[in-house]
């Protein structure tokens, strides 16, 4: 039987930074007092922070009152799966300069809405992790005697 070592990785930093940098569909988890919202966004990763479009509505708004958020992206299609969670703070993007190089980024609505908000998720802290994926192991071993 396989040791969870061999079939549970922890992934660097820059692994988990590559991998969010290869997919562009992920889940903000904002919170407002003792409510959770989940979101999926299409983003993209400038450096070590990510960037998401948004027309004006709750996921702003709830932005505004607490910018901690969470930001999951995983990939469970192969048998070398992943999964990797950004801790951050999100600001709406209204500095012009940086504005104008979110626009820059190529990032573009997965439907066809308006949104004219870019915002920016400054990484407190990532953690990703791979996965082997296979059959359940053997639950009741052998006995030796």
């Amino acid at each position: 039987m396989a040791d969870s070592s061999e079939v549970v990785r922890t992934l660097s930093d820059a692994e988990s930074w590559e991998r969010l940098g290869a997919h562009e569909l992920g889940r903000l988890v904002t919170h407002v007092g003792n409510v959770l919202d989940i979101f999926p966004v299409n983003y993209v990763t400038d450096g070590e922070s990510l960037v998401f479009r948004t027309a004006e509505g709750s996921k702003l708004v709830e932005l505004t009152v607490n910018d901690e958020v969470l930001f999951e992206v995983d990939d469970y299609t192969s048998a070398d799966a992943w999964s990797v969670v950004v801790r951050g703070r999100a600001h709406r993007i209204e500095d012009l300069a940086e504005r104008e190089a979110a626009e820059e980024l190529g990032l573009s609505p997965w439907i066809p809405t308006l949104k004219y908000n870019f915002v920016r998720i400054t990484a407190t802290s990532v953690s990703g992790r791979a996965f082997r994926r296979s059959g359940e192991p053997e639950r009741y071993g052998v006995s030796d005697y």
